[in-house]
């Protein structure tokens, strides 16, 4: 549906820079889980951030400047280590498979991220945010151009003499 407006090669485009954008959001997620094994180093690094608007000019810092505040200054650095390291590797493992044209890679990608906007949609609900907001979009985003790449190299696959 989306070819009728754009053509193909410029859909594929905004797929690998999606992508890319998950991949390098999933790096800084797993960056941030290893610091918070070390909180003195974590707070310090926090207050400067927060008192310096560092995060604020980077828009992929600013997606985890609220766990990281409250990491650090409530003392819940296990949860937010577990949960940003995993979720960051979920993201790079997913990111590769896209990258390489993996198609187990793609409906798994669209069910997984389906999952992060459900979660974003209930973080919405306990504490609004424009940014969760956006996010979300984004990530809505991010899937309708998996669901398109994946029927696109699927119907491409079908195709005789082509291999992926």
């Amino acid at each position: 549906m989306i070819e009728r407006w754009l053509p193909e090669k410029y859909i594929h485009g905004f797929f690998l820079v999606s992508i890319l954008v998950k991949g390098f959001d999933g790096i800084v997620e797993i960056l941030t889980g290893m610091i918070l094994f070390f909180p003195h180093l974590l707070k310090r690094i926090v207050n400067w951030m927060l008192h310096s608007n560092f995060l604020t000019s980077i828009h992929f810092l600013a997606a985890h400047k609220q766990a990281l505040h409250s990491a650090v200054l409530n003392h819940d650095g296990l949860f937010a280590t577990i949960y940003l390291l995993s979720h960051g590797v979920i993201k790079i493992f997913l990111v590769g498979g896209l990258w390489y044209r993996k198609l187990w890679a793609y409906p798994t990608a669209i069910v997984v991220f389906i999952a992060f906007v459900i979660y974003q949609v209930y973080r919405y609900a306990v504490s609004p945010s424009m940014f969760m907001i956006v996010l979300t979009i984004l990530d809505l985003i991010v899937i309708g151009l998996t669901w398109h790449e994946y029927k696109f190299l699927k119907n491409r696959a079908q195709v005789p003499g082509f291999s992926n």
